[in-house]
């Protein structure tokens, strides 16, 4: 087959294609933000169970070979993991990935910028919740505000263009701050996606009285620029993107208020290789065990499309549904699996 036929991947129980697949490289972080990793104590993954960087090309390939156009590298914090841009370089080979993308809190970004971009990456997504360093060291408890401020202009004086920067809004935390982040994204030339807080793993602090939701967001920015139009587009993407007068464009993910399930053709591997069909998947698929055991390619990838087949996994508009929720999993659940931390399957 040559790589530029178009593959029609599997489709999912209801239609869902499988197009889109975030890949973990380390469970590892170097925050410890309220919403994510708020505990003290943390289980980690064995190190030699994390996939190596041929294991984690050679499970890519079978999944781009089945139709997977976007490829997103996560954490934890991503760039905790040894010689990342080498990963980089090895999936950029890959002529049927169209998008090769990462998420990054920003700390380590300045160092590694060009490295990545000259690897092959297409493009980066940074996490900044505040403007304020005092308000990251309360939010993160670290104090590294100024070095996230750096690694966004290493990531744009490396040539990255399409720069998106991630603020999850937190009621009576950092909601004061929707059009300072705007406008500094404005400066910076990246395009600022607002996220409601989620309720999934490791969200041990998660009340619905802390969203600040997709609607109060909306109130909030058109009190304050004028009139928000919507962009109509026909994306899977995560999130809803709207128009500023100025032609500015942001977005809102709103899973927790407005669920996208319907269209989400995403799956998330974890550094050891378990296979999650959504967010909020209890239980994973082991390909790792496959792989480490010697089965053929074929098998794995006939594994894949019937696990894929049989996805009717629907997460965030099933915890909606539940009308009042409390955290999803309990604190002796996560301390027991570490697989059910959002920091550990690429939140």
């Amino acid at each position: 087959m040559s790589h530029s036929a178009q593959v029609r991947p599997p489709a999912d129980v209801f239609g869902r294609p499988l197009r889109s697949l975030r890949v973990s490289v380390t469970d590892r972080c170097n925050l410890r933000c309220r919403y994510c990793m708020p505990e003290e104590e943390y289980v980690w993954l064995p190190r030699e169970e994390l996939l190596t960087f041929e294991e984690i090309t050679a499970v890519v390939a079978l999944f781009t070979e089945l139709g997977v156009e976007d490829v997103r590298l996560t954490g934890g914090e991503p760039l905790l993991r040894k010689d990342l841009p080498l990963l980089v370089q090895m999936l950029a080979r890959n002529p049927r990935i169209k998008d090769l993308a990462l998420t990054t809190n920003g700390v380590l970004l300045a160092e590694q910028a060009r490295a990545l971009r000259e690897a092959g990456l297409h493009r980066v997504t940074i996490s900044l919740d505040t403007l304020r360093p005092e308000r990251f060291k309360a939010l993160t408890r670290r104090d590294a505000h100024a070095q996230v401020l750096r690694g966004i202009e290493a990531a744009r004086a490396a040539g990255f263009r399409r720069i998106k920067i991630d603020t999850v809004i937190l009621r009576g935390t950092n909601e004061d701050e929707l059009a300072g982040i705007l406008e500094f994204g404005k400066q910076v030339s990246a395009e600022v996606r607002f996220i409601e807080y989620m309720d999934v793993g490791g969200a041990t602090q998660w009340s619905m009285d802390k969203v600040f939701t997709r609607a109060e967001v909306l109130d909030h920015v058109s009190r304050r620029y004028g009139r928000v139009e919507p962009v109509y587009e026909d994306s899977s993407a995560p999130a809803e993107r709207f128009l500023l007068p100025d032609g500015t464009v942001f977005g809102i993910i709103a899973s927790t208020t407005t669920p996208f399930c319907r269209r989400c053709d995403r799956s998330r591997l974890t550094a050891d290789g378990m296979w999650y069909l959504c967010l909020y998947a209890q239980q994973g698929h082991d390909l790792r065990k496959m792989l480490r055991g010697g089965a053929a390619k074929e098998e794995i990838r006939s594994t894949i499309v019937s696990v894929w087949q049989g996805r009717s996994d629907r997460g965030a508009e099933d915890r909606k549904a539940l009308g009042a929720r409390g955290t999803l999993v309990p604190i002796e659940q996560l301390r027991k699996d570490p697989h059910l931390e959002m920091h550990t399957r690429g939140g």
